[in-house]
């Protein structure tokens, strides 16, 4: 009787035991990003901004997400003594969604440099094309628009895990980057880039009048030796002829909406026209090429080209 008392009392140590083990095993439920925000009191603005705009349920569903997270202190510096709820909903649903990527991306899976799609759309149009954002990777340093100075950010915390994505902490909320922010954040950009600051035209590409604009913008290679001199050799109205003949007003073309025929430019009557991704220009024999579609701005769209298109002049 007693021993088997003591074989029954093993038996239930042993169920127990085996309990405990399987509750030691089971692992916690993972939380979604707006669990994770919700129980950082860092984060407490942006919640709060998720909350107003609708998107808290959003990033609380499943899904497979990137969020560049600004801290209260980005919130603040933005804010300027202003209150969250002092933004208009439809602003700052715009630049929440700008924080936002459709996809799961870890810091390791970062380039040198690429671009992505956020979920803010360019307009109210149905099926709008939404607002690139430009990422850079240097070491363990990731970059967002060019920094903080061209109103972009940097990661300050990488790749907290999610059940639906991963967030980057940032230390900047990330403005929604016009054409000139584009071009100053990638570094293949800063001769066309001094070149319109030069002739006065960064100002037109970073406002609205007479927007959108479609800008096919060289890449710094294709200010060959031969090209500076032909432009250095321009009067400066010429000069801002030249850099107006690469530009689409009124217009935000998507690389899959070229039309054929004539493609009428800034630089008016100057045209050009393309076909597939090459393009014929007025005051040359050779063709440039387009190696970038599609950086879409808040006031229009890039595309890169390999070449400096030239126009004749009167």
């Amino acid at each position: 009787m007693k021993k088997f008392q003591k074989i029954a009392m093993i038996a239930l140590l042993a169920i127990g035991t085996i309990a405990c083990d399987s509750d030691d095993d089971a692992a916690p439920a993972q939380q979604t990003i707006t669990d994770i925000a919700a129980a950082n009191p860092d984060f407490s603005i942006l919640v709060e901004a998720l909350t107003i705009t609708d998107l808290a349920g959003v990033l609380d569903a499943p899904g497979s997400y990137t969020v560049f997270a600004p801290t209260n202190a980005a919130f603040n510096d933005l804010l300027d003594g202003a209150d969250i709820t002092d933004v208009p909903e439809a602003t700052l649903k715009a630049i929440l969604l700008n924080h936002v990527i459709g996809t799961e991306i870890k810091s390791s899976a970062i380039p040198a440099a690429s671009y992505q799609s956020t979920l803010s759309p360019f307009s109210s149009a149905a099926n709008a094309p939404t607002i690139s954002m430009f990422i850079t990777k240097s070491g363990a340093t990731v970059t967002v628009n060019g920094g903080v100075a061209n109103d972009g950010a940097v990661v300050t915390t990488a790749d907290i895990d999610a059940s639906n994505g991963v967030i980057h902490v940032v230390n900047a909320v990330i403005g929604i980057p016009t054409i000139v922010n584009h071009a100053i954040a990638n570094p293949a950009f800063t001769t066309v880039t001094g070149l319109l600051v030069d002739q006065g035209l960064a100002g037109t590409l970073d406002g609205t009048a007479g927007a959108p604009f479609t800008v096919f913008a060289p890449i710094n290679d294709a200010f060959t030796p031969a090209v500076l001199g032909i432009y250095g050799s321009l009067s400066s109205t010429n000069k801002t002829n030249v850099l107006l003949y690469h530009v689409v007003g009124g217009a935000n073309v998507r690389s899959n909406a070229i039309p054929t025929g004539n493609i009428p430019t800034l630089f008016l009557p100057q045209t050009f026209s393309i076909t597939g991704t090459s393009i014929n220009d007025a005051g040359s024999t050779v063709n440039k090429n387009i190696i970038v579609t599609d950086v879409q701005c808040s006031n229009g769209i890039v595309h890169a080209i390999d070449g400096v298109l030239l126009p004749t002049f009167p």
